[in-house]
Order: structure tokens, then C-alpha cells, then sequence
């Protein structure tokens, strides 16, 4: 399985591999999880705040994921849990927007631009019926990209309401 492959799945279905929105924290699949320093501070009923697995977050409310989050790096090496991305250790961490797409096209997966979050030098699209947001921006400064003008993958998540 590839990065791309998961992206795809996750555009499709809204899940990543066993975890989704409304399970409670999976941290028995994922081991236990960088969490916010809210959490830290609080403790693990206050709402809203992440926990990490590298380049992975899964927000909590009521003790439920109530988003999940992919977040590349560009021009790096990224990780993901082995449960959402199996026998990889890291990764490259750039997705070229036409790639993505493409791969959404071929697996049939229906897509349109969220007016919301395209502007400037960012873009974004919505899946459907999953509704999983993916944000795309040029590389900044620090990112060692080989395409300069050309829209990277920085994120993509689904969140309930």
C-alpha cells in the first residue's frame, strides 16, 4: 500500500484503515499518542484539541475522534502509524495536486472545489460522499520541492459537525 493509496481510500470512505469519526481514541491501535498540551493542562475531557502519531491527528470531543487529519510536509520525509499506512516506516512527504486528482478520478471519486479554502496562492477540494477536504498550496521557502509552481498536498481531513 502506498501514500496515495490511503489518500484515496480516505477520500472515498472518510476512514483510515480501522480508524473514523465517532469511534472513541484509538490509542490501543495507534499506542499512545502525542497529545495537546491542552490535554496535558486539563486533562482528556476538554473537547476539541488533537492527539499525534507523527504527520496523523485525531481530534477528541467527548472522548469520540471527531476529526481526522492528514498533515504532509512537502519536500520531507513523513511517518505515518503502521496502522493507516502498513509496512512504511516514513514516507515522501509531497503529493502533487494533479496526482491526487488523478488518482481520485481513476478511482471514480467524486470531487469539487471548496470555494472556502481556495484563494490565493492555496487551493482546496471536497470529496464526496465523504466529505474529506484536501488543502494544496505552492512550496513555501523552506520546502524542497521539485516542482516550484505547482500545488502541493499540505492536508487533508474530515471532522464531524
Amino acid at each position: 500500500m502506498t501514500l496515495l493509496n490511503v489518500l484515496v481510500d480516505f477520500a472515498q470512505t472518510g476512514r483510515i484503515g480501522p480508524l473514523n469519526c465517532g469511534m472513541s481514541l484509538a490509542e490501543d491501535l495507534l499506542g499512545p499518542g502525542r497529545p495537546h498540551p491542552a490535554h496535558i493542562m486539563k486533562g482528556p475531557d476538554i473537547d476539541g484539541y488533537p492527539y499525534s502519531w507523527n504527520g496523523l491527528q485525531l481530534v477528541v470531543t467527548q472522548r469520540a475522534v471527531s476529526g481526522i487529519w492528514i498533515n504532509l510536509w512537502p519536500g520531507s520525509t513523513a511517518k505515518l502509524p503502521p496502522v493507516v499506512l502498513p509496512k512504511s516506516e516514513s514516507f515522501e512527504a509531497t503529493v502533487l495536486r494533479e496526482e491526487l486528482i488523478t488518482a481520485l478520478d481513476t478511482a471514480d471519486c467524486h470531487h469539487e472545489i471548496n470555494p472556502v479554502l481556495t484563494f490565493g496562492e492555496q487551493s482546496s477540494i471536497t470529496t464526496q460522499p465523504a466529505e474529506v477536504c484536501a488543502v494544496f498550496s505552492l512550496p513555501g521557502r523552506g520546502q524542497h520541492v521539485p516542482h516550484r509552481d505547482r500545488h502541493d498536498l499540505d492536508l487533508m481531513y474530515k471532522h464531524t459537525a
